[in-house]
């Protein structure tokens, strides 16, 4: 067998390597079983079929590892922030601080069984793909046919088909009846593909035009056909998805030069590289979204910070090897370190997936809740997504009468909902879609014309489709109706059905005679019925305009008479066609005749009558189109991603103008294109040969990237995700197909639909909306907006505290007592005790926040600065000095103020008469520090808002508000009290807190915790103040309609 390469040594897909020497689209079939040297006449020999089976191995795609619990529980450890953690609970340990060192590791350990069980249950595999494929095959090998396992299919073997089949490999269709197969979940394309296999293709034409190939793994929905294997296992289209989800990043090559030779340099440079990517995977700095990796330098910056902070304590100290002074070293460390923030993350983020499938949103990868919440642009499919993926009649024109529009409804298939209009205009002069419309009663429009009757005629009996009403009523009280065949014939059936026209076998006025089925080189399908009344026999016949047009000799009038068909009425029918086209409609011509002749049904049963003879001289009755609606829900949805500073693409495998006009119809596209400039307005819809025939160079320079992108293949997704990556964009796809598995894999979150979306998408996916409701994504958005905005307010309660805690102990080290020994303020109990009790769970309580009312009002956070916005460090920077001043403050105006200042001896370490002005300080310090850390957490409900807003305007209102989230309003409670058994319990007090009860020293704490929210207050009015004027806040009832939002998303567009 020949084996020559392709010219540019890559792998093609619809074909294997080096099998043959162009793809199989763009050979004839002759050519194909030449150079697959195989005999149609016998097929494959089995010895052949054995040599072939060994060299390209089994007819199956590869299998992925499941989940790997040990995988998922390694991957908790092994990360920047809990080897941070673990190296705090080691230094307390070696020190003997078992109290500190026992609240660490009950930290860690809670920690990282939350994450591995929530991982774990996340952990999907893609081994669903194998379950696409078919079990067996009818095969012709040695000169007989047999049926054999789909695993043993090798390049070369003759296989037939029919319908109902899944396709067992990629195949070159070589004859064809009547053949179409259903290639939605690869291609994208909502109606079945006509395969013909005299077509030939160019080499770069993308799957969805190949009319001369059946892939792996699609369906044959009508007709029969033989054709043979070309591709099998990993090298099918299928294979080609399961590749590109089973691979990982972009890996590091090693640069070599013409001659395959690598430098001294490259190899150094090759190696350090390969060390910085494992360090930087294995600490958390390269993987994971951008939260995730910010988190992870901050706890090794933290990290660096606890060090020299210990470092400066000793020096302090003089690097005495004393046990109190190393505990000071350990306290002001764990002082920097926020050791409570995995803890409290793990926990919202669990609690996030929870709240997401009460929306409908099932969270396959926790990193994902925060991550929406910076995405700036959504590609989505249009089947099945954007629309409902079912076929509906949109319009109707009939010659001499007019033209009858359908709304889209939410039930396709239901033709007593919706409603029907009618103009005298024809299609290609309704400048408006509405102009001069009215609404009808369909049911009383038969008795008013003929020319209506006819029409339906064709439309009803001509037609193959069943749509019958299901027993029973569902719950919403409307009737349920079912219907089965091919999705344009079960269009029109349901449209012929609002007007009460029967199905020709539910009629006893019409008997039919013979049917002449759809057939690819005639494009036209008709049916010969006889008028029981009058005895006339009558041909029904539909079909492609330019195919029933030229079969037509008359024509329909507003004379309910036929007139011979002119040039002036091929030119009306093209204009109307060309109209309807537009609208995204596929249009159908139907027309009819009267026989001169009387059919006998004896030449029916002998099968003695010849299609042509009868599908000519017609009378065109009129033309229908048909379309995908949308779902009801898309272009609200579209709306609101628009408000939301979010720019949605639309990815689709279908005819460009169809897909312009739904993009239209949901809001993608501006509504007023004449608007746009020029070279925008020209980019805005394009082919994927188009795009992919561009270089990256090219799609970088263009102003603005496509916002719809018709007849894609899996790849042009993929570059399309790439391309936006480029421009630092932050992408979610959704889709549903296999199709759509690269590319969800690919982009920064995967958004799968749950209900009609295959399981290879579902595994390559992030997310899964379980309704399929394109309004879920917002849901999901908003859950991760609000998510995000509650991890900046809990880290922000954290980095605060941890600030004044540092800024305390470090100013703290001029306290020294008679031995020349710092003396601290905050001791590691009462610092771990604030950390876990005032900070883990009123930090958990803002976790459960509600999203604020002005959520999907904003742009999306930016991935320049994550959490950490310039407003977020401003905040840090004052409530830090803040919270470090009334601490400082606390301490020394009891100590100085009520006491003599005598810092006593072994005050770190135990209690004596000596300490008793240093313990109570201590206490002092230690309950403002409490009282302060726990109301605090009120005050970042919003990082704007007063807290006392509503408090004494609308009390109840206000009171309702600190009440709606009861975790928060406990854990304030609650951490308030807890205070005061660690105060005044005997041992506890003493010995575990290093404190002491106190007593006029309360008035020391009120007075502090007043003047801090004083502080804070004063700070959220300048901010309000600052943010006004510069136009930033908003009042949060402010309204868009959608044409204020169309002009904010495509104003920078308009000419000028």
């Amino acid at each position: 067998m020949s084996e020559p390469k392709l010219k540019d040594g890559t792998h093609a897909t619809g074909q294997m390597d080096n099998l043959l020497s162009r793809p199989a689209h763009s050979l004839t079939a002759e050519d194909v079983c030449r150079e697959l040297e195989t005999d149609l006449s016998t097929g494959l020999s089995n010895e052949q079929a054995a040599d072939r089976l060994i060299k390209f191995g089994h007819n199956e795609l590869e299998k992925e590892h499941g989940v790997q619990p040990l995988q998922v529980f390694i991957a908790q450890i092994v990360n920047a922030m809990t080897l941070v953690l673990l190296l705090a609970l080691a230094a307390s340990f070696a020190i003997k601080s078992w109290i500190a060192g026992g609240v660490l590791a009950f930290i860690i350990l809670i920690n990282i069984v939350i994450g591995f069980l929530q991982d774990l249950q996340a952990a999907r595999t893609i081994a669903s793909l194998k379950s696409l494929n078919s079990p067996t095959a009818w095969v012709f090998r040695a000169s007989e046919g047999r049926v054999a396992d789909v695993s043993s299919l090798v390049p070369g073997d003759i296989i037939d088909l029919k319908t109902g089949d899944v396709v067992p490999a990629d195949v070159r269709i070589l004859e064809a009846v009547n053949l179409e197969a259903d290639e939605a979940l690869l291609t994208g394309e909502s109606l079945p593909t006509r395969k013909d296999p005299e077509a030939v293709h160019d080499d770069d034409t993308g799957p969805g035009d190949r009319s001369n190939i059946a892939f792996s793994s699609t369906t044959i929905t009508k007709g029969r056909g033989r054709a043979i294997v070309v591709s099998t296992g990993m090298h099918t289209e299928i294979g080609a998805i399961a590749a590109a989800l089973q691979s990982g990043g972009e890996e590091r090559v090693l640069e070599r030069d013409d001659d395959g030779k690598a430098s001294v340099r490259a190899y150094l440079s090759f190696w350090c590289g390969s060390v910085q990517d494992f360090l930087g995977s294995f600490l958390g700095l390269t993987d994971g979204t951008p939260l995730q990796r910010k988190l992870a330098r901050l706890f090794l910056y933290l990290f660096a910070f606890a060090i020299i902070c210990g470092i400066v304590v000793l020096a302090a100290n003089r690097f005495e090897g004393r046990r109190d002074v190393i505990i000071y070293a350990v306290a002001t460390a764990i002082g920097t370190i926020p050791v409570t923030l995995i803890l409290v993350l793990t926990i919202t983020m669990a609690a996030g997936t929870k709240v997401m499938v009460q929306r409908h949103v099932l969270v396959r990868n926790m990193r994902s809740l925060e991550a929406l919440g910076g995405v700036t642009n959504i590609c989505s499919d249009k089947t099945g997504t954007l629309t409902q993926g079912k076929m509906v009649t949109r319009m109707a024109w009939v010659p001499g009468h007019g033209t009858y529009e359908v709304d889209t409804t939410n039930s396709p298939y239901d033709p007593e909902t919706g409603s029907v209009s009618f103009t005298r205009a024809q299609p290609s002069n309704m400048t408006n879609e509405k102009q001069e419309a009215s609404v009808i009663n369909p049911k009383n429009e038969l008795c008013k014309s003929l020319l209506l009757q006819e029409f339906l005629n064709v439309a009803s009996f001509a037609n193959l489709a069943k749509l019958q009403r299901s027993t029973g009523e569902q719950p919403d009280g409307l009737s349920q109706w079912k219907a089965q065949g091919d999705p344009t014939e079960i269009a029109i059936r349901v449209f012929a059905t609002r007007f009460g026209k029967a199905a020709l076998e539910s009629s006893s006025e019409w008997k039919q005679l013979a049917e002449f089925p759809f057939d690819s080189s005639v494009k036209r399908m008709s049916v010969l019925c006889r008028n029981q009344a009058s005895g006339e026999t009558h041909t029904f016949t539909k079909g492609a305009v330019e195919r029933v047009l030229a079969s037509c000799t008359h024509i329909m009038n507003e004379t309910d008479m036929p007139v011979p068909i002119s040039e002036t009425h091929i030119n009306e029918v093209h204009s109307n066609m060309e109209s309807l086209a537009r609208r995204g409609l596929r249009v159908l011509a139907l027309a009819s005749k009267i026989e001169q002749s009387v059919v006998l049904e004896d030449d029916v049963r002998q099968g003695l009558l010849k299609r042509d003879e009868f599908e000519r001289d017609l009378v065109l009755c009129g033309l229908i189109g048909i379309y995908d609606p949308p779902r009801p829900e898309s272009r609200p949805s579209v709306f609101k991603c628009h408000q939301a500073s979010i720019n949605v693409h639309m990815l689709t495998g279908d005819h460009p103008e169809t897909a312009r006009a739904i993009a239209r119809e949901v809001g993608i596209l501006p509504s007023r294109m004449e608007l746009l400039r020029a070279d925008i307005a020209k980019l805005m819809v394009m082919t994927a040969h188009d795009f992919d025939a561009m270089s990256d160079e090219e799609l970088d320079q263009l102003p603005q990237l496509p916002l719809v992108v018709a007849r894609c293949a899996p790849n042009t997704k993929v570059r399309m995700i790439d391309a936006l990556h480029r421009r630092g964009c932050y992408v979610a796809m959704t889709g549903d197909g296999v199709n759509d598995s690269p590319s969800l894999k690919r982009a920064d979150v995967g958004i799968a639909m749950g209900l009609a979306g295959s399981d290879v998408a579902k595994s390559a996916s992030d997310i899964v909306l379980t309704d399929d409701n394109f309004a879920s994504i917002l849901n999901a958005v908003e859950e991760g907006r609000r998510i995000f905005d509650n991890v900046q307010k809990f880290i922000l309660h954290v980095l605060v505290a941890n600030a004044g805690f540092v800024v305390t102990l470090l100013v703290g080290l001029a306290y020294k007592d008679s031995q020349g020994i710092s003396i601290f303020q905050v001791t590691p109990i009462e610092i771990l005790f604030m950390l876990l009790v005032a900070g883990a769970f009123t930090e958990t309580g803002l976790g459960f926040e509600a999203a604020t009312p002005d959520i999907l009002s904003r742009p999306p956070q930016s991935l320049k600065y994550g959490v950490f916005t310039p407003e977020f460090l401003l905040d840090l920077l004052v409530y830090g000095f803040l919270m470090s001043l009334c601490l400082l403050s606390s301490f020394a105006i009891v100590l100085f103020g009520m006491y003599d200042g005598d810092l006593g001896q072994d005050c770190n370490i135990k209690y004596s008469e000596s300490c008793n002005a240093v313990f109570r300080a201590r206490s002092t310090c230690f309950t403002s520090m409490m009282w302060v850390f726990l109301f605090f957490a009120w005050e970042l409900v919003d990082l704007r808002r007063s807290f006392l807003y509503g408090a004494f305007t609308n009390t109840r209102e206000w009171a309702f508000r600190l009440w709606r989230n009861p975790f928060l309003f406990w854990s304030v409670a609650i951490g308030t009290i807890s205070v005061v058994p660690t105060l005044y319990i005997p041992v506890i007090n003493h010995i575990v807190f290093l404190h002491d009860g106190i007593g006029r020293e309360w008035g020391v704490i009120f007075a502090v915790n007043i003047a801090f929210f004083a502080g804070v207050e004063a700070w959220k009015w300048a901010k309000r103040v600052y943010l006004r004027r510069k136009k930033v806040m908003v009042a949060n009832d402010e309204e868009y309609s959608e044409d204020d939002l169309e002009s904010k998303t495509f104003e920078k567009f308009f000419t000028l």
